[in-house]
């Protein structure tokens, strides 16, 4: 495993953190989630750092250069990933958009819809959603029930998807419908571009634990679709969903939060709560836990710099940081004491902690449970045998759920 920088990525270090402290404004205190009214002012932010980034070759670092990006690896992408966190710029709107649609057009899109799409997400002009899950298929994705049928030139689709991040505000979506219900369930799912001013949509925000509307449900009705917004072969679409879903789960394991353990160690000292034995240990578990994360994260970047794609040390970050978001959460919320049930200007440290303590949710089953990533840790890295799947081959008309 390579740990620290090799000369080049020093330089590319070095040249990204010069540009962004001549850009950009040093991080500051994080004051929380946004709420609803900041949650659009967020979205504009993104939309001109995005901007920001394109005008001066900074976006997209690993795309190709013919579609916009920087053409360089992927271990430089990680280093100013690194680099811009340390300052006071997001481009979590993009967290779809460039993190996962952009890879799936390059990989798997028509050189049409390369050409429409790629150039205006990198630009920041197209802020795009993910409809994949449905009120009962999430772990099960490949159970999906929305329904589109072929209309001349057109695919008209019916159905309801649900915890589509940002869907309120989003300009496209990468859609998967069912188009052949004889079909074993994994081979009748198409995956489709739509346009989200298509007539027959309807976006609800969903009020989460934390107070945000960041998800919503979203009801299609009799939406019309152009066949040439099929990305892939029709009934193809499973095999065009695993580019996807294989970058959500890169992209949510090699997050950070909104805080560190050296932020939480510095809090238990201003709260007086070091000298608790247990917290003390609580503490130096969670520094271990950190440490733990650093390292797999650099074994998927020295992979990643000797050209491999990285195997299951992926599967396993998303797991790993899951799980130490939520035990670091719980002493988080052990150190305020019982000002963690307050809210809002109550809540001691403008509410921080106990929104990073609500907030684990989301990381935990967002791009696949904590149950499910261990499934596939057991089943492609150990090489256990695959849980019992007796409707696998199964025609999706003769399920139940159907």
């Amino acid at each position: 495993m390579h740990i620290g920088d090799t000369e080049k990525e020093a330089e590319f270090r070095a040249q990204a953190r010069a540009w962004l402290s001549a850009h950009a404004s040093p991080k500051s205190a994080s004051g929380g989630e946004l709420s609803e009214h900041d949650l659009g002012r967020h979205i504009q932010h993104c939309r001109d750092w995005q901007r920001v980034l394109f005008d001066n070759g900074w976006a997209g670092i690993t795309w190709p250069t013919a579609f916009g990006g920087r053409g360089a690896s992927p271990v430089q992408a990680a280093i100013f990933a690194e680099e811009m966190a340390q300052f006071d710029v997001s481009t979590g709107a993009f967290a779809v958009s460039i993190g996962m649609v952009g890879p799936t057009l390059i990989a798997h899109g028509t050189p049409e819809q390369q050409q429409h799409h790629l150039q205006p997400i990198l630009r920041g002009d197209e802020v795009w959603c993910q409809l994949f899950s449905e009120p009962g298929s999430g772990s099960d994705l490949a159970s999906l029930g929305t329904r589109a049928v072929r209309d001349g030139d057109d695919w008209i689709v019916n159905g309801q998807k649900v915890w589509t991040s940002f869907g309120q505000f989003a300009d496209y979506a990468i859609l998967l419908a069912r188009t052949d219900v004889d079909a074993p369930k994994h081979a009748g799912i198409t995956y489709f571009i739509l346009d989200m001013k298509t007539p027959g949509i309807e976006v609800r925000p969903i009020t989460q634990i934390t107070g945000v509307q960041h998800f919503n449900e979203v009801f299609l009705s009799d939406v019309r679709i152009p066949h040439r917004n099929v990305l892939g072969d029709v009934h193809g679409g499973w095999r065009v969903a695993q580019t996807t879903l294989s970058n959500e789960r890169s992209h949510i394991g090699s997050g950070g939060g909104s805080w560190t353990v050296p932020q939480l160690i510095d809090l238990a000292r201003r709260t007086g709560a070091h000298t608790d034995p247990r917290v003390r240990q609580g503490l130096a578990a969670a520094h271990a836990r950190a440490e733990t994360l650093r390292y797999l994260g650099l074994r998927m970047r020295t992979a990643m710099s000797q050209l491999r794609m990285p195997g299951p040390e992926m599967l396993t970050l998303k797991l790993a940081f899951a799980n130490h978001w939520r035990i670091t959460a719980d002493l988080a919320a052990e150190i305020v004491g019982a000002g963690a049930m307050l809210w809002d200007t109550d809540a001691p440290e403008q509410n921080q902690w106990g929104q990073q303590l609500l907030s684990q949710f989301a990381i935990r089953i967002g791009g696949g449970t904590d149950e499910i990533q261990r499934n596939i840790i057991a089943e492609r890295g150990l090489g256990l045998p695959r849980e019992p799947q007796n409707d696998k081959d199964l025609p999706w008309r003769s399920l139940t759920k159907s």
